[in-house]
């Protein structure tokens, strides 16, 4: 099951009642936290306006690497096959910076659907964005 709810191909088998399970993706965490210190974010943007549509994760893929693109998500869907969309959850940035409005939705929607451990890992990236920029 995606973040949203949606079910999504490679579920059967992984789901807690129900529900995807993901684990945290420390790659992910490195390359944000990288992003971060090197001041690549957007800290006000519409995320619904800003995060990545299918054709722009088409063309990303078009040029990067599934490992390049598996750096953008903070979850790994447990149980989906490598190489897949299915796999990654919780997107973070455009492809080019992170936005803070990126953040706060993976944190949102992983406390929403009580998966902790991307929630926590949401959480303290977003208390490193506001440390890194002045708001805190």
């Amino acid at each position: 099951m995606h973040p949203s709810g949606a079910m999504v191909a490679g579920d059967e088998g992984h789901t807690r009642g129900g529900m995807a399970r993901y684990v945290v993706n420390e790659r992910a965490v490195a390359r944000a936290e990288r992003l971060i210190n090197a001041r690549q974010y957007v800290l006000d943007s519409d995320w619904g306006e800003s995060q990545p549509r299918p054709d722009d994760e088409n063309a990303f893929l078009d040029r990067h690497s599934w490992d390049d693109y598996a750096e953008w998500h903070l979850g790994l869907t447990e149980g989906a096959t490598d190489e897949t969309k299915a796999r990654y959850a919780f997107v973070f940035g455009d492809f080019r910076r992170i936005h803070r409005s990126g953040i706060i939705a993976c944190h949102f929607r992983a406390a929403e659907w009580r998966h902790k451990e991307v929630e926590l890992a949401a959480h303290e990236l977003l208390q490193l964005i506001d440390r890194r920029s002045g708001l805190t």
